[in-house]
């Protein structure tokens, strides 16, 4: 919570983090797998050595989150699956009263560590990526 009350815009980056891995997994190499039903499992196997990075994020701040005692609602997909890279969605809700207080994106590409170069995104990653867009590109 800043000064006025609501979310911090930085805490806004680490809800859209926190949702990523929540919807679609933990990228491999950098934790345990979550252990939950109905969990998505997207990031893990995108092969050795493949690391998920950011490339960008976007922010539309449609009105104030306020700080609340209950959670926000933060609806995920994902769109602009391309060769390397993918596209993050996300809109969050207040907790309260359902009110839309955010619109946001994450770039994502897969980067192999050990030949500092861009991976293309496997064929079954594009196909089970694509399940969760309507839009794929």
């Amino acid at each position: 919570m800043d000064a006025y009350g609501h979310v911090n815009n930085v805490n806004q980056v680490r809800l859209m983090e926190e949702a990523r891995v929540a919807a679609f997994g933990v990228p491999g190499g950098t934790g345990s797998p979550v252990a939950q039903a109905g969990k998505v499992d997207l990031f893990e196997n995108v092969g050795d050595h493949v690391l998920i990075l950011v490339v960008d994020h976007a922010i539309s701040y449609v009105q104030q989150l306020p700080y609340r005692d209950v959670p926000v609602r933060i609806h995920v997909w994902m769109d602009k699956i391309k060769g390397a890279s993918f596209r993050v969605n996300y809109e969050f809700f207040d907790g309260h009263d359902g009110a839309l207080t955010t619109r946001a994106s994450t770039t994502l590409a897969l980067f192999d560590e050990t030949t500092n170069r861009l991976v293309r995104l496997p064929e079954q990653h594009r196909a089970a990526f694509a399940a969760y867009t309507d839009e794929t590109e």
